[in-house]
């Protein structure tokens, strides 16, 4: 046997062996079976590549593999509670969500509730819209897979590119799939009202398909070229408003409002989560930095308003790194940030 002929019989028991579709396997058969007829002409190597890099995206792809949802809510109202500070209406209405999913699937009925309003978080810059979708897929037990929609001006970029075409490549809804290995991931859709105004309508078109329930089971990737399931897929949308978005995306998602957080607020947040995380990622020991409570308010506002709490993580962050610099440079172990001197720990 010739190496073209070997080559070519690995790529079939390479296919055998994948858990693909039943039809999808007899189609690349064929067409290894047609590329044998190719060996001796010019065209086979390049034909050979296309093919070949064909098969590694579709044996890649997790046709039945897919995670076991926790439905505990007890569980999920203590993972939301770890991550985030206040939100109360925000995660009644995440339980609210969870505890269909568990009737449905008590009454089996599977997972019909992922097909309804998909929820899509809304806010300013910084109020939490990307971080509660990251827990609403621990609570769930699910996969993640993130989607940046800002920029976005061509709805290949998620349908993918015709094989045609020269290293032409799934879109992002299919490499999310690969990426996570389950066919029932949280996907968020993030900021999907920062797409191009060029591009805006047809990407818009796209969105319509993956969150609509009679289309998105039988989801058409260009480059794939073969109905991918997505009916199981949970799909989280953010936006910093709707009103880019078109009626028919509207028509179809949940908008739930993220408020801004108060300095109140911002102070417990500051306190009790920001803090003790940047202290572990700096590698300061537990007591080694206390900060007096009257100074938090300069450290929620070293330079003016901000809605959402990246400012405060900044803040706190480089303060951190401060203590982290004086501690190695042997200036000390412990520090007690005071009104005295917190502005030599704070941006100027």
């Amino acid at each position: 046997m010739d190496t073209a002929a070997q080559e070519i019989s690995l790529l079939e028991e390479k296919i055998k062996k994948a858990s693909l579709p039943e039809k999808l396997t007899e189609v690349v058969l064929v067409r290894l079976n047609q590329l044998t007829k190719l060996t001796n002409s010019p065209t086979f190597l390049p034909e050979f590549d296309r093919i070949g890099r064909y098969i590694d995206w579709i044996t890649k792809i997790p046709w039945g593999q897919k995670t076991q949802d926790s439905l505990d809510l007890v569980n999920a109202k203590k993972i939301l509670d770890k991550n985030h500070f206040g939100l109360g209406e925000i995660k009644d209405r995440i339980l609210e969500y969870i505890s269909v999913m568990k009737l449905k699937q008590e009454k089996g009925e599977g997972i019909e509730i992922t097909r309804a309003p998909i929820l899509c978080f809304v806010g300013l810059v910084g109020t939490g819209k990307t971080t509660i979708a990251f827990s609403i897929a621990e609570a769930l037990g699910r996969k993640f897979a993130r989607i940046p929609f800002g920029g976005m001006g061509d709805p290949l970029d998620l349908r993918g590119q015709s094989r045609m075409y020269a290293e032409a490549e799934p879109g992002k809804i299919v490499k999310s799939l690969v990426v996570s290995q389950s066919r029932n991931p949280v996907i968020l859709l993030d900021e999907i009202d920062r797409v191009t105004d060029a591009g805006r309508a047809s990407i818009m078109g796209v969105l319509v398909e993956l969150l609509d329930p009679e289309q998105n089971h039988e989801f058409i990737d260009h480059y794939i070229d073969y109905p991918v399931d997505l009916s199981e897929v949970l799909f989280i949308a953010t936006a910093n408003n709707t009103t880019n978005i078109s009626t028919a995306v509207l028509d179809r998602i949940e908008p739930i409002a993220m408020p801004s957080y108060s300095d109140n607020e911002k102070i417990t947040i500051g306190i009790s989560y920001i803090l003790p995380k940047a202290m572990k990622a700096a590698g300061i020991p537990d007591g080694a930095l206390v900060i007096d409570q009257d100074v938090w308010s300069s450290i929620v506002r070293p330079l003016g308003y901000d809605a959402g709490i990246r400012t405060l993580e900044r803040t706190i962050e480089g303060l951190v790194r401060k203590v982290a610099r004086s501690i190695v440079e042997g200036k000390s172990t412990g520090f007690h940030i005071n009104a005295q001197n917190v502005r030599e720990f704070l941006p100027q």
